[in-house]
């Protein structure tokens, strides 16, 4: 996928959200709901791997073809470092 792709895809991403969302309000059958959580999950990821894979082939690539070992091997620990845990909010916090 190249960069001018990413906004369709992210689209047609928004498009199965929303699908998502009248699924979850017309009360559509779990499974279903379920199945189409795990497609979105998936275009998702696929995105995600893509631009990962855009990083190492262009801006770690350039960045190791400078002779600078040192900021490309920073660049790829950065890129694959796991995300912090996603803070929920507490009871007092919600609205």
């Amino acid at each position: 996928m190249t960069k001018q792709q990413y906004p369709a895809r992210i689209r047609r991403i928004e498009g199965q959200v929303l699908g998502l969302q009248r699924q979850i309000e017309e009360d559509t059958y779990c499974i279903d709901v379920s199945q189409r959580i795990a497609a979105v999950n998936g275009a998702l990821q696929n995105v995600a791997v893509g631009l990962l894979a855009e990083h190492v082939g262009h801006c770690v690539a350039n960045a190791a073809a400078a002779g600078d070992q040192d900021k490309a091997r920073d660049m790829v620990t950065e890129a694959t470092r796991p995300s912090p845990p996603r803070q929920s909010a507490t009871r007092e916090e919600r609205p």
